[in-house]
């Protein structure tokens, strides 16, 4: 069977028995990544490339014992085995022709592609990303309950930035779009997206990441992102500007007792594959290629091997995940799905919250977005949207006008 092994140089590939040990496996990644069995720390947690123990022998010991069986271990073909090595590892590649051998000329162009190296990136500047417990619950709930994970759905991700890099997510915005069982095309509306940023201002947050789903098509693949996703990911971490923006991916994966759970993990791109997609090297739509790898347009430099086609993990850069109760409800429906919203919603949704504070009944995104619409955007919209990040008494002539509006039904 086939294990994936991720260390700090990426995503690699064993073949093992199926009824392989944990040494077994040891012996063929020795042989085939040359690492030493002595070198090697197993484990099945992703936690191993991300912990900063010094000691991580004795906080990942799941795999420690050589004779036992890896089926017992839950690994099975396609499983990924988390690998953490000391030193350097050097691979020889096949000898290369020198530029200019056999009359050949260098150009600039392959000069500078020939210094390309790409690198994983061991840190992100992203360090951890915390998701609000009912934002991030209303996202997976959708696509599991309503579409079964069968079609790509996306949203853009907003929260606050602390000084050492930890960013947390306090609300997700779901733009229009159209998914599919491979893609996810956005129908951006700037309009729409101007009234969530005043929103934002307002709440004191900012854009911080991207959030998609992968399907249960997908889930059957041998890759982490495909080269569509690496792709639409760099565009949009190009476009934010933003250092510490974050990738996230939601998805079922199979439980120990057969069934399905619905998983979460997030990334940041590398600062080398931003830089790569924002000079044009990706090669868009390349016919019978490996979802797994991205095609450069100009030849690079991987482990010693000179290659046009990436393996996107080396793209990729861990984020722990966390989680935590924020400010902002997510009970009002959610923008641009299946069904459009109302101000009949706003009356129903007042009318069972008449139990709290107004500030609390109108401390949700998703209400806040339908209500932009019937304000100004350059000063009650942030303002309202102030009232709520400070949990204040909102003010009577704002009362009024929700309450008008939602009195038309």
């Amino acid at each position: 069977m086939l294990v994936r092994i991720r260390s700090r140089d990426g995503l690699e590939r064993v073949t093992v028995d199926p009824n392989a040990t944990v040494g077994k496996l040891q012996h063929a990644i020795e042989e085939n990544l040359q690492v030493p069995i002595s070198n090697q720390l197993l484990s099945t947690n992703q936690g191993l490339l991300l912990s900063k123990s010094a000691d991580l022998a004795s906080e990942f010991t799941d795999m420690k014992v050589p004779s036992a069986s890896l089926t017992s271990l839950g690994i099975a073909h396609g499983s990924v085995v988390f690998l953490s090595y000391n030193g350097e590892r050097v691979i020889a590649g096949p000898p290369v022709t020198p530029a200019g051998a056999f009359g050949k000329k260098m150009t600039m162009d392959d000069l500078i592609a020939r210094q390309t190296r790409i690198e994983r990136q061991e840190k992100p500047h992203c360090c951890s990303l915390s998701f609000d417990r009912d934002a991030a619950n209303a996202f997976q709930h959708y696509v599991h309950e309503s579409l079964a994970f069968s079609v790509k759905r996306g949203g853009f991700m907003y929260g606050t930035v602390g000084e050492e890099g930890e960013v947390k997510v306090e609300f997700i915005y779901e733009p229009p779009q159209h998914g599919s069982e491979e893609s996810l095309l956005l129908l951006r509306d700037p309009e729409e997206e101007k009234n969530v940023e005043a929103i934002a201002t307002g709440l004191g947050m900012r854009r911080v990441g991207f959030i998609f789903t992968q399907t249960v098509s997908q889930n059957k693949r041998d890759y982490t992102l495909s080269s569509v996703e690496i792709k639409q990911a760099a565009e949009l971490h190009a476009e934010s500007g933003f250092e510490g923006w974050a990738t996230a991916i939601v998805k079922l994966e199979v439980n120990e007792e057969g069934g399905a759970d619905v998983h979460f993990e997030a990334f940041q791109l590398s600062d080398q594959c931003v830089k790569l997609y924002k000079e044009g090297w990706f090669v868009d739509n390349v016919p019978n290629l490996d979802p797994k790898l991205s095609r450069m347009n100009k030849d690079v430099v991987i482990l010693g091997k000179d290659t046009r086609d990436v393996d996107n993990d080396f793209f990729l850069v861990l984020v722990k995940i966390l989680d935590h109760q924020g400010l902002l409800t997510t009970t009002f429906p959610i923008e641009n799905r299946q069904s459009p919203r109302s101000l009949q919603q706003l009356k129903a949704h007042l009318d069972r919250s008449k139990n709290v504070s107004y500030v609390k009944r109108i401390s949700d995104f998703h209400l806040l977005l339908l209500l932009s619409n019937h304000f100004d955007l350059n000063t009650d919209v942030p303002q309202l949207a102030e009232v709520v990040r400070l949990q204040s008494p909102v003010p009577d002539g704002y009362q009024l006008i929700i309450e008008s509006l939602a009195s038309n039904f």
